[in-house]
């Protein structure tokens, strides 16, 4: 098995020396984790030469749009990551949920570029991939293998995606696209939560010497770059909206977990905020909440089973949104009849209705799993709820029109979509959800032996280090060592990056 991208210092002084070399020639310098949580960080000569750079280009200087801070348009910066604030003519509850766009981010419109970027720099930096000779692998169920692929296309290299067959046609199209090669995109079996199928393909590429596997779920970059990126980009949210109102205070962060990226920015809120983490699933593979199993659409989710990088001990709650509720929300915020029942019937302000083409399956999710911890905890007007959105409905307009010829006869209507709110919305309960005991947390914790120890070969006690507090603490120590190490790097690449 491989190190889980935990190196603190140069590993092959070869590949490094090779790396440096195609990077001066492409004119690539990597932004560090401090720079993307801060953009304002970023050196006025970058940011002068990035407004000249298209969004949705393969171009090196991208990488430093890869932070919570892109406005509307994408090429220019924001003093406070773009986000909406659901008020309770939309969701049912008194308390503000907070949710951040990810649809802003860089080639993929997605935030799982920080998870590819996350995986891949502490590599580059301690000489562990090599773009002039290897491919990249990136296992996925949508979201991060494109980002992984748009990086790779960026260094000069072949990126390889791997995810499942049933995934949105939209995702496929976009690879088509990316891709160096059509034999590039492998399709395994099944559809969201057929994670194991996506391994056991890996396990036979990772047998040809010129592959890197980059395993979001078990690779610690991945949930530490959130936990510093996304982190503080929630962070910065909450607190311009207690500017103007001081009396708020953030109480949860609710994630998804798919690949537990994402989730790590609760630990850091968490420190700062004592605010809960909430982690959610699809009712239909409950796996956290009930050790169960089975198949769904909430696509960026992937599950059966615990990745490797949850910091299951930190985390609070669980809770389950079905895929109908999602796949029937999607649906009728795509629709005009939908939308106007929200302006109409509900009076849920202009701007948040056309802000919900930003908010994709898992989106949706996140905010269905918000409301019912809003009502579980009985919060109010002055406690906030933050989550974010993956992405946007973009990814999904073959699924759309899937579902409503599947269970609306091929249009929804004003009847459909106001029992659509009622049910998915003001029905939502706190039924599926479970506050986490010390015991609960060892069962979730205890799950994750199978894959990882049984199956992907992690030794015994670097699973059970994790359970530790401690072990978490000191990963964290890693991101100034990371940072450190690309500043070095960049130096040899460039020159000092300081104007």
């Amino acid at each position: 098995m491989r190190r889980p991208g935990l190196e603190r210092g140069l590993v092959d002084p070869a590949v490094y020396e090779r790396t440096v070399g195609r990077f001066r020639e492409a004119g690539i310098v990597l932004p560090t984790f401090a720079q993307l949580a801060d953009p304002a960080t970023i050196p006025p000569a970058i940011v002068a030469r990035l407004a000249e750079v298209d969004p949705d280009a393969a171009h090196p200087l991208n990488l430093f749009r890869g932070h919570w801070f892109n406005g509307p348009g994408r090429r220019e910066r924001v003093a406070v990551p773009v986000h909406v604030v659901l008020p309770r003519e939309l969701t049912g509850v008194d308390c503000p949920i907070v949710v951040a766009l990810g649809d802003r981010f860089p080639m993929i419109g997605s935030h799982k570029v920080i998870a590819a970027y996350g995986c891949l720099a502490p590599r580059l930096v301690t000489g562990q991939f090599d773009p002039t000779s290897q491919r990249a692998v990136w296992p996925s169920t949508g979201n991060y293998c494109r980002g992984g692929v748009a990086i790779s296309r960026i260094m000069g290299c072949r990126g390889v995606a791997v995810l499942p067959a049933g995934m949105s046609r939209e995702r496929f199209e976009w690879l088509e696209r990316w891709v160096t090669d059509p034999a590039d995109i492998i399709r395994t079996p099944g559809t969201e939560s057929n994670v194991k199928e996506i391994y056991d393909r890996c396990a036979e590429l990772d047998r040809e010497p010129d592959t890197v596997i980059f395993n979001q779920f078990s690779e610690f970059g991945n949930h530490l770059a959130h936990y510093a990126i996304t982190g503080r980009a929630i962070e910065t949210v909450v607190e311009s909206i207690q500017a103007t109102d001081p009396g708020l205070r953030l109480r949860a962060f609710v994630s998804a977990t798919g690949s537990a990226g994402t989730i790590g920015a609760g630990d850091y809120l968490k420190e700062r905020h004592g605010s809960l983490t909430v982690a959610v699933e699809a009712l239909e593979c409950p796996t956290m909440l009930r050790n169960g199993f089975g198949e769904h659409n909430i696509q960026g989710i992937g599950d059966k089973h615990i990745p490797l990088i949850h910091d299951v001990m930190a985390t609070d709650m669980v809770v389950a949104v079905s895929d109908r509720t999602t796949d029937h929300l999607e649906v009728m915020f795509a629709s005009p009849a939908g939308r106007a029942h929200l302006l109409e019937r509900r009076h849920v302000p202009e701007a948040i209705v056309r802000a919900l083409p930003s908010l994709g399956f898992s989106s949706l999710c996140n905010i269905v799993a918000a409301i019912k911890v809003a009502k579980y905890a009985g919060y109010g007007p002055a406690d906030v709820v933050a989550t974010v959105a993956t992405d946007g409905a973009a990814m999904y307009v073959t699924e759309i029109e899937r579902i409503v010829a599947r269970d609306f006869g091929g249009e929804l209507d004003a009847v459909d979509a106001g029992e659509i709110y009622g049910r998915e919305v003001l029905g939502a309960g706190t039924d599926d959800l479970l506050e986490l005991s010390r015991v609960d947390r060892d069962r979730i914790f205890n799950l994750g032996y199978f894959t990882w120890v049984e199956q992907q070969g992690v030794p015994l006690d670097e699973f059970e280090a994790r359970r530790r507090p401690a072990f978490w603490a000191e990963t964290r120590a890693l991101l100034p060592v990371w940072d450190r190490l690309i500043e070095t790097f960049n130096a040899r690449v460039a020159g000092p990056v300081t104007e």
